[in-house]
Formats: structure tokens, C-alpha cells, sequence
């Protein structure tokens, strides 16, 4: 019996202009696919666009996509700083389902895409968990630079593409000195996931 693959999903969601008032929001949800290929790590990143949105509809849609994007079943952690998603899949999804899709006062906000990525995940056994942004997380500042520059430019990666991820991580190193630290290259740990890192 061939076992599943284990891939790693980093995803972000950026949604630009929350602070105004009356005016369209555009968004993005990115992330990367990463997984331990007998002598080193294949990276995949995705990447899809809104014109108007909110953070919490495009932390949602980064899970949707990414998962969606898997050809076959997996076990896939999944990784962002959104706790709206974290909490949502570890700790509510469950509760409203059994509900009937329902709550203390009324449908979950983001319904459609509740539904959309709980059917999705179904696929594949799921590790749901969250990091702390914006703290020198290279995987999670990668991501949202994915997730950032889609918003900015309202494209879509139209499926996974060769990643960029250590071109741009060379990139931190040698204009800011930052991630000096981290290395993107390590074995998978016992469990066949990438080692933490800062």
C-alpha cells in the first residue's frame, strides 16, 4: 500500500485599503506547497486575486485553493497566521456541521466558503496550525508576499508554479541582513514535515 504523500502548505491572505471607507478592497490568498523529494524540497506556490473582499474571505480561500491544487489524498499540515482559519477548522467547523450549519445567532459569516473548504480538506487528513505573523517567520513572510503582491496586482498563478521562495529568501539575505539564520535546505523531521525554523 503506497502511503500518502506528507506536504506542507504556508498560506496568507492580504486584503488592501480595510481602512477606508465606501471603496472596493482588493485581496489577495497565496501560499506554498512544500514537500521532501528523496534529496531535497520541491516548493510549489499558488496564488489568486479578488477585487473586493475582506482578510477573513481570503484566509479561507488560501486553504481552499491550496488544498484544491493537490492532485491526490495527503497528509498536509497546514500552516498560516490567520486564527480566524485556525480556530475555524480545529475548533468550529465541527460544532456548526453538527448543527446543521448554524450558530448562536445565526449562519457563520463566510458560509459558502466554510462549506467549500471543509469539503475540500475532507479529501486529505489535516493538520491545521497557526504561527504568529510578521515575526520573522521566513515560510509565513513568503506567503504574504505572495498573498500581498496579488492583492496589488489582482492576478491569479492559475494553478502551482515553480516557486520563488529561495530566490527571494537570497533576496532578504542580501539586501537586509534578515534570515541568516534559516535554513531552507534541512531533511524533513521525523514526522516528514520542514523542521521548524526562527
Amino acid at each position: 500500500m503506497v502511503k500518502p504523500p506528507r506536504v506542507t502548505i504556508h498560506a496568507d491572505e492580504s486584503c488592501l485599503g480595510n481602512q477606508f471607507e465606501g471603496r472596493a478592497n482588493p485581496g489577495g490568498a497565496a501560499g506554498f506547497v512544500e514537500f521532501w523529494k528523496g534529496e531535497g524540497w520541491e516548493r510549489r506556490d499558488f496564488w489568486r486575486s479578488e477585487s473586493d473582499t475582506t482578510n477573513n474571505r481570503m484566509a479561507i480561500l488560501s486553504a481552499i485553493e491550496g488544498l484544491a491544487l493537490l492532485k491526490r489524498p495527503c497528509i498536509v499540515r497546514f500552516v498560516s497566521d490567520s486564527q480566524y482559519l485556525i480556530r475555524g477548522m480545529n475548533e468550529w467547523v465541527r460544532g456548526w456541521k453538527a448543527k446543521g450549519w448554524k450558530r448562536k445567532g445565526g449562519p457563520p459569516e463566510n458560509l459558502d466558503l466554510w462549506k467549500k473548504l471543509d469539503e475540500v480538506a475532507a479529501r486529505h487528513r489535516m493538520e491545521w496550525v497557526w504561527v504568529r505573523g510578521h515575526t520573522g517567520h521566513p515560510r509565513n513572510e513568503y506567503a504574504n508576499y505572495l498573498a500581498t503582491r496579488a492583492a496589488k496586482e489582482q492576478n491569479s498563478s492559475t494553478g502551482l508554479v515553480a516557486s520563488e521562495f529561495v530566490v527571494w529568501l537570497e533576496k532578504q539575505r542580501e539586501d537586509r541582513d534578515r534570515y541568516l539564520d534559516f535554513f531552507e535546505d534541512l531533511p524533513p523531521d521525523e514526522d516528514g514535515f520542514p523542521p521548524p525554523g526562527p
